[in-house]
């Protein structure tokens, strides 16, 4: 069981670490050295041997191994990012780097993505250390750099040079799962992550013939991208539902009393109510226009014109979702990968899941445990080219009316003291039996 010093921590870490600022603004445009740095003293305070790794100067990882006590056990992978999306302090009530504690929560940006994480990994280490306690596997702790981003700095750097610290590692867990969702109706759901969806960021190119903009012009670059954009954007795509999915629609189902029929999925959405927010972006690929770039001058037609798109495609539907892209944007535009990653798929009949499922339900019996697939994308992406299964296990107990996943980038982020202590608690017991 977490000591009170391993509570007390977890909130002073995570304070510490929102100090830090660690802002990725895309491009290379970030340091998490500095916090990196902090959270190596913290590892190597409990006698452990932390190793810092950089592709580029400032851009650091950190990776250290617990022994376990059975050496033949699978390792087992636990990780979080130092970096954070930038925040804008003017639209804060406070200051995005103040790690301030006001009124027993922790307020600034990686409260929730995800200092608070990093806080607890490190509290529970240094927990264990005080009490001589060992985990039953190996225990894989990794800081990575650039996960808001491409990850090339991080995961991706370490998952293809560095695949020698991972040895043995055949399951991860980090960030997204086991927090509280309000349904509106007094139940309280903990979604653990079984799957994320692919990331295809896309670059629309549209060519044609440059000239005035006074003339008639029917190879306009313009007019081209502009409808393969709103064919995408308009498009329908058709349901399609992996076993995770499918479980979480058929879980939720059970738990209200609904007749779980996966043929009519939208009927059984509109019947799940607010619970519907877990599976409704997951039952379908998506491809969402967020960026349009064109010309120079009003009075002047360019040649090009370019256009992005945020993709994401459902484990088992790449080709499906390549082969729709190319009808959408049709002979006059081309597309390409601006970043790829490939979608996830994890057991829900694991004992790691199953141990996941009974530390929350310890420490919040009146709980509902329903497995869910991210929408977007974590660092186990990269790590599963070492052949790691990624689970979403950050736990945390949240009052009703704090919007969890409306803070992940959001104005305002900030997690409750309480709900530090909960996830410290339950990533122990997790830890522990792992």
């Amino acid at each position: 069981m977490a000591d009170q010093q391993a509570l007390d921590e977890v909130v002073r870490f995570t304070s510490e670490l929102i100090r830090i600022d660690t802002s990725n603004f895309g491009g290379g445009d970030c340091r998490e050295r500095p916090a990196a740095e902090y959270a190596a003293e913290r590892l190597a305070e409990t006698g452990l041997e932390p190793i810092l790794l950089e592709r580029t100067a400032g851009r650091t990882n950190v990776v250290a191994r617990v022994e376990g006590t059975d050496p033949a056990a699978d390792a087992l992978l636990v990780h979080g990012h130092l970096d954070v999306v930038p925040a804008q302090a003017a639209d804060w009530s406070v200051d995005p780097f103040s790690g301030e504690i006001r009124d027993g929560v922790v307020w600034g940006r990686g409260a929730v993505d995800m200092k608070n994480m990093d806080a607890m990994i490190l509290a529970v280490v240094r927990a264990w250390a005080r009490e001589g306690v060992r985990p039953r596997r190996d225990i894989v702790v990794a800081f990575t750099a650039d996960e808001e981003a491409s990850a090339e700095d991080g995961s991706g750097f370490l998952a293809d040079h560095h695949p020698e610290l991972f040895e043995g590692c055949t399951e991860g867990v980090s960030e997204s799962g086991a927090f509280t969702f309000h349904d509106g109706t007094g139940r309280q759901l903990y979604p653990i992550a079984a799957g994320e969806r692919g990331t295809a960021w896309l670059k629309l190119t549209a060519r044609g013939r440059a000239g005035h903009g006074s003339k008639v012009n029917k190879e306009n670059a313009v007019t081209r991208l502009a409808a393969a954009v709103t064919r995408i954007g308009e498009h329908q795509w058709p349901l399609r539902l992996t076993p995770t999915v499918s479980a979480a629609l058929t879980e939720l189902a059970a738990l209200y009393g609904i007749e779980p029929d996966l043929h009519e999925v939208d009927l059984l959405l509109d019947k799940l109510g607010p619970a519907a927010k877990l599976v409704e972006a997951t039952v379908r690929n998506s491809a969402n226009p967020t960026m349009l770039n064109a010309g120079y001058k009003v009075n002047v037609i360019p040649g090009e014109a370019v256009a992005f798109v945020d993709g994401r495609y459902l484990h088992g539907t790449e080709d499906e979702f390549r082969a729709t892209l190319d009808r959408l944007t049709g002979p006059d535009v081309d597309w390409e990968f601006h970043h790829r990653e490939v979608a996830l798929q994890a057991p829900l009949d694991s004992p790691t899941y199953a141990r996941m499922r009974a530390a929350v339900e310890e420490f919040a019996p009146d709980g509902h445990v329903v497995p869910y697939c991210m929408s977007g994308g974590t660092d186990a992406k990269q790590f599963s080219r070492l052949g790691i299964t990624g689970y979403g296990f950050a736990p945390l107990r949240l009052p009703e009316g704090l919007d969890y996943q409306a803070l992940f980038h959001g104005v305002d982020e900030r997690v409750p003291v309480e709900a530090l202590h909960f996830g410290v608690r339950v990533l122990d017991r997790f830890l522990r039996t792992a």
